[in-house]
């Protein structure tokens, strides 16, 4: 174990969020065995670095707080070993997990079999990449072959794919290792990863308020530094809008750079998988490893130009950047308004030429976004009737019976409520008054931003009209946690590029996120604004939560994934309700697709 003495004063890392200059109230006198971390005195919600004397954290901690890349360079210079990297990810994560929920499932044999085999391929030079041996947490909708993929939903409770996501296999081939699944809303229909048959994860800045949705998982992963970079899942927001709720720089790619194979789908139109990390490198460096022309996908685009880490230049110089005049009015926070504005001045102060503009059709967006999501979510969901795999009911006469106790049993009920709007606007008499009503209005919005990139190079914009609200408060009324959404739908009913940025906290201590918005495949522009914004406000802090902070007594409440269910009431027995656990081998295991009907399932045809 190697140690080292901290210097003689303890200022915060950055910036105070209230006066913007550099902060030096943090002088905090440390408690013994206390962590080295805390939150500055005067709650500018930095955190400090402790009094001298002190014998730093053990190199394992160390690593936790290393980005993905610098990770990836200290494994490459043999500084630090894959297997090190991977005990640094699972002690942070049985230290944490216990109270944050955001896994549902762990493998740790097969991931230091992996890490084993990736440090020989990095040795012998098989193996390049900057990411190498760098650990990575996985949404549980992403299939994985071999490990549990649930959706976090009782109905995918033992299922175990035999392939993997395209996107999972091009991390692998790059030398990636798996830790686990993270939790998310079943099915990722939620935004706030409340609505997990797991039960909810919560957010590592404060323990009584939401992390976000549906992603959740995957982004308080990266902002607990239980893993170093996730992967996500943005139907309508689910990257970006958790990673401004827990302070992680999210993104969201236009539709069709990664496939979207092996994705398990809500709304094929709109699905999209993306990067989580702590800073706009890492996301750059992921997106590259990602970024694939897949024929299994037939939604899948053909790009060359995926060399993104090439836009990581601190130069704005005339870029131009509109922010909707329409995303600053009522209902938005005052103190997120400000994030926005504070934002656009320093990219002004860096050159760049800021102004306001008149998007319109944004109140158009939600219904039009909930009936094209839910239309596709009830036709993807169909295929969920425990015939093959899955959840299925313990005590049924006939088989419409049993479809009907077995979905009703098996998916919650937010699932439900989306399938029967679904349902409904698919319906023959009203398909032509919703479903068609919606599709014309998503293609009015496409040409509503078309016509602002003739004039921007990229949009502002909130990430969320407030900081993460407490728990228990979105799911009392599903319309406000749907008008939640009215930042993001949009780019996914377009088919842009977007990115959330963490700018400062809240007057809670709470994270705002900022999202850039680019024009289809532009997503170069968007990172290079990100980057240079980053660069201007300096490496932002992780909250630095310890396992005391968290609430183990409410945390992890509900069913175990790979557990089994009583067979009269087909409630869940046996084993601790969602202890993070290992994959279990031998559940029933639905056959693969074949490629040229994996697109067609992934469209729900």
């Amino acid at each position: 174990m190697r140690l080292r003495r901290r210097s003689r004063r303890s200022w915060c890392r950055r910036q105070c969020c209230e006066t913007k200059r550099p902060c030096r109230c943090g002088r905090m006198p440390l408690a013994a065995g206390r962590d080295w971390r805390s939150v500055c005195v005067k709650a500018c919600g930095y955190q400090a670095q402790e009094e001298t004397g002190i014998q730093e954290r053990d190199d394992e901690m160390q690593i936790t707080e290393l980005t993905a890349l610098e990770l990836g360079r200290k494994i490459k210079s043999k500084e630090i070993s894959v297997r090190e990297a991977l005990d640094a990810s699972y002690q942070r994560i049985d230290a944490l997990d216990e109270g944050l929920n955001s896994f549902v499932t762990l493998d740790r044999e097969r991931a230091y079999a992996r890490a084993d085999m990736v440090q020989t391929q990095i040795e012998d030079g098989s193996i390049t990449g900057p990411l190498a041996g760098v650990p990575v947490a996985i949404k549980d909708n992403l299939c994985t072959k071999g490990l549990l993929t649930t959706c976090s939903s009782k109905i995918l409770y033992n299922f175990v794919p035999t392939y993997s996501a395209e996107a999972v296999l091009n991390l692998e081939k790059a030398g990636a290792v798996i830790l686990g699944k993270t939790n998310m809303d079943e099915f990722a229909m939620g935004s706030t990863t409340e609505t997990s048959a797991f039960g909810p994860t919560k957010n590592p800045w404060n323990t009584g308020h939401v992390p976000g949705g549906s992603s959740g998982g995957s982004c308080v992963a990266v902002a607990a530094e239980e893993a170093p970079y996730a992967l996500g899942s943005d139907t309508g927001g689910s990257i970006r809008q958790p990673s401004s709720f827990c302070g992680v720089v999210g993104m969201k790619p236009t539709y069709g750079t990664v496939s979207r194979y092996g994705l398990i789908a809500y709304g094929s139109s709109l699905d999209q998988i993306g990067p989580i990390a702590k800073d706009v490198s890492d996301c750059a460096a992921i997106l590259e490893m990602i970024a694939s022309h897949d024929k299994k996908d037939s939604t899948s685009v053909a790009r060359t130009d995926c060399d993104f880490t090439s836009a990581l230049v601190d130069d704005v110089k005339g870029l131009r950047v509109g922010i909707p005049s329409d995303y600053l009015g009522e209902g938005l926070d005052d103190e997120v308004r400000q994030a926005v504005l504070d934002t656009a001045d320093a990219l002004r102060q860096k050159g760049a030429v800021v102004e306001e503009f008149d998007l319109s059709l944004v109140e158009y967006a939600i219904p039009a976004y909930y009936v094209i999501a839910s239309a596709e979510a009830s036709s993807n969901l169909s295929r969920f009737d425990g015939v093959k795999y899955g959840y299925r009911s313990a005590e049924y006469e006939g088989l419409h019976n049993m479809y009907k106790k077995s979905r009703s049993e098996g998916f919650g009920e937010e699932v439900k409520r989306r399938i029967m709007l679904g349902s409904f606007v698919l319906s023959s008499g009203y398909y032509d008054a919703y479903y068609l009503k919606a599709l014309r209005t998503k293609a009015l919005i496409k040409q509503s931003f078309d016509r602002a990139f003739e004039k921007y190079d990229i949009i502002l914009a909130p990430a969320s009209p407030t900081t993460a609200p407490e728990l228990g408060k979105s799911l009392s009324d599903p319309l406000k946690m749907y008008l939640g959404d009215i930042y993001t739908i949009s780019v996914n009913l377009a088919g842009l590029p977007g990115i959330s940025v963490p700018c400062c906290l809240d007057s809670k201590g709470l994270p705002i996120g900022v999202q850039m918005i680019g024009d289809c495949f532009h997503e170069k522009a968007i990172l290079r604004a990100a980057y240079a914004y980053e660069q201007a406000r300096g490496r932002f802090a992780m909250p630095g939560i310890t396992a005391g902070a968290c609430d183990k007594s409410e945390a992890k409440a509900g069913i175990r994934p790979g557990s089994n269910y009583d067979t009269t009431a087909g409630t869940h027995v046996g084993g601790k309700h969602g202890t993070a656990v290992e994959a279990h081998a031998g559940n029933t295991v639905p056959a693969a697709p074949s490629a040229p009907n994996a697109a067609a399932e992934q469209e729900g045809e």
